[in-house]
């Protein structure tokens, strides 16, 4: 039997969940029941990384012992998985005895081959990433990634020669990373940049695994974590597939790969790194106060509907999410599509039965391309497969009138194909596609209860009815005591594209600088200018709006101009063209 081995990357527990973890842990569930679905031996191992200096930091604010703080914080995130319906084969803690036992004897293995000496450290410290990092690395002085000053620590420490292993890493690292994009990454600092050695210990700590070369030592956090995909294999190990986000790329990359090649362990096959989801365009953070719990969000609106709206955002590229995205998807596609579907073919079949006979409506479904899809990770576009065989499903039951015919023959087709979508759905909305294969699989098929509830979308207060050009926002549209929830930020428009069927609109690619990076929007000043007179030009841009569809196209904010009260001369508002690109207005 074949075997696959998947993981996500293991969680601090300094907070509580947040969307983003969730996320991971729907990605690698869903593609661990693709393969159980294709009867292969599948471990699917998560768990909880509880030896972090972040973890002692949260514990003495809120007065409780480390071990105790951790304890508690880890079954939020057990309940999350549970919710969720994540079947993972092991939760893995950092803090438990085995896991310990294994990350001592590693170090002492690399330690005794000559492969970690000590030496003095002084840089900086990120806390929030637990890693050293460099100058070049900071924005604005601070870590990009957590958006705080690190510290600068100056200390005797043990050193892994990291450094030995570039060359073999390059080879290592081409055929390691998907997407290619996040491996060009990685390959690009390691051929033009020097390698240097990695500080694996850390001093005047009372939290963390102890050095088994050096009591006055703790193991640095990310030597340990690691290692806890190998210490949690139970057998299993080489892994098939690591699941991580990209801030996390070069430790499982770099660091990961380097530790085992020293230790003479196997190699993991594949590293799938996701990208992040954002709300209104912002990376979720506690300080903006956009951190969206999905347990709250589970007890809301169900386990399948989350799950859902989550794996229809891309894998690979960072996309946005928030509540009205997940109502729109449950309203859009799983009541109005799926939900439909199941209702309507389960009532007919109760009040006219079938007739078994060739079924040639699933001749429509490519399944092999489905498999394709998931087998390249793209899971988002393999639910659109699905759900494109579900509309075919639809227009079946209208083109035949199911409803007047009362065709058995042609039942019983939509009956099987219904089948079908649901053994396919199952690794993504388990509950649902089990209550629907029991209701279709029954001997005497009865009307299925409603799958998927509308969900009334909150009424928002109504604007001005002055008629505006579409995709222009103007300062009489905000009240001043509103002024300060909105992100304006100088943007630059690096491409304009014309719009299928739209006078007014053009589509607008525009480069925010580094925190927001590239957005798209729809904007409604086609007749106010050329193309030509566009591009390359800098706006003032809204980047925390709500995303709408405009024409087909997910516009992600608007532009800031000005214009007379008619609307007859619409004239953007452009800073300075030495300002940089993403710096706030306000």
């Amino acid at each position: 039997m074949k075997k696959f081995y998947v993981t996500t990357a293991i969680d601090y527990v300094n907070a509580r969940p947040h969307i983003g973890h969730a996320f991971e842990k729907i990605i690698a569930d869903a593609l661990a029941r693709w393969h159980k679905k294709k009867r292969e031996k599948v471990f699917f191992l998560t768990g909880t990384d509880e030896n972090a200096q972040k973890n002692e930091e949260a514990a003495k604010e809120v007065g409780i012992p480390t071990q105790k703080f951790v304890d508690e914080n880890s079954k939020v995130f057990k309940e999350l998985c549970k919710k969720l319906h994540i079947e993972y084969d092991r939760f893995i803690r950092t803090t438990e005895k085995e896991h310990k036992k294994i990350a001592q004897e590693i170090f002492k293995k690399v330690y005794d081959k000559g492969e970690i000496y000590k030496g003095k450290y002084a840089g900086l410290y990120c806390i929030g990433c637990e890693s050293f990092i460099t100058e070049k690395d900071l924005v604005d002085g601070k870590c990009p990634e957590h958006n705080r000053t690190p510290n600068l620590i100056s200390e005797d420490a043990y050193f892994f020669r990291l450094s030995k292993y570039q060359k073999e890493l390059i080879k290592f690292v081409e055929n390691y990373i998907v997407p290619n994009s996040r491996k060009n990454e990685i390959l690009a600092r390691l051929k033009n940049e020097e390698l240097r050695d990695l500080c694996v210990s850390r001093t005047n700590l009372n939290w963390g695994i102890d050095s088994p070369i050096d009591k006055n030592f703790k193991i640095y956090v990310w030597f340990d974590a690691l290692l806890n995909y190998y210490s949690g294999a139970n057998g299993n190990w080489p892994a098939d597939l690591h699941i991580i986000g990209k801030g996390i790329n070069w430790f499982h990359s770099v660091i990961w790969p380097a530790i085992l090649i020293s230790a003479g362990i196997e190699l993991p096959k594949k590293l799938l790194v996701h990208g992040y989801l954002n709300i209104k365009g912002q990376k979720m953070s506690k300080s903006l106060g956009n951190v969206i719990d999905p347990i709250e969000l589970v007890g809301k609106y169900g386990s399948d509907v989350v799950r859902y709206s989550l794996l229809r955002n891309s894998v690979f590229e960072d996309s946005d999410y928030s509540e009205d995205i997940l109502i729109n998807r449950n309203n859009n596609e799983l009541a109005d599509k799926l939900g439909n579907l199941v209702s309507r073919v389960s009532n007919l079949i109760e009040k006219n039965g079938v007739e078994k006979c060739e079924v040639k409506l699933l001749k429509t479904l490519d399944e092999k391309n489905i498999d394709k899809l998931m087998s390249n990770y793209e899971l988002d576009k393999a639910l659109n497969d699905i759900f494109s065989f579900i509309d075919v499903c639809n227009e079946f039951v209208q083109k035949n009138k199911l409803w007047e015919s009362k065709d058995k023959k042609k039942l019983y087709e939509i009956k099987e194909s219904i089948l079908k979508i649901s053994e396919l759905l199952w690794a993504f909305i388990p509950e649902s596609s089990e209550k629907i294969t029991k209701v279709f699989s029954a001997k005497q098929i009865k009307k299925s209860e409603i799958l998927f509830a509308k969900i009334e979308l909150e009424k928002k207060p109504k604007t001005n009815k002055e008629e505006k050009p579409e995709g222009i926002m103007t300062i009489k549209e905000v009240n001043f005591s509103d002024w300060e929830k909105l992100d304006l930020r100088v943007a630059q428009i690096k491409k304009v594209e014309e719009i299928d069927g739209a006078d007014k609109l053009y589509k607008l690619e525009l480069d925010v600088g580094k925190e927001i990076g590239k957005r798209t929007i729809c904007a409604g000043i086609k007749p106010y200018y050329k193309k030509d007179d566009l591009k390359g030009k800098k706006i003032i841009y809204f980047s925390n709006l709500t995303p709408r569809k405009m024409k087909g196209i997910e516009s992600q904010g608007m532009l800031l101009a000005a214009s007379t009260e008619e609307h007859k001369k619409v004239v953007l508002i452009s800073p300075e063209k030495d300002i940089e690109l993403g710096s706030r207005i306000g």
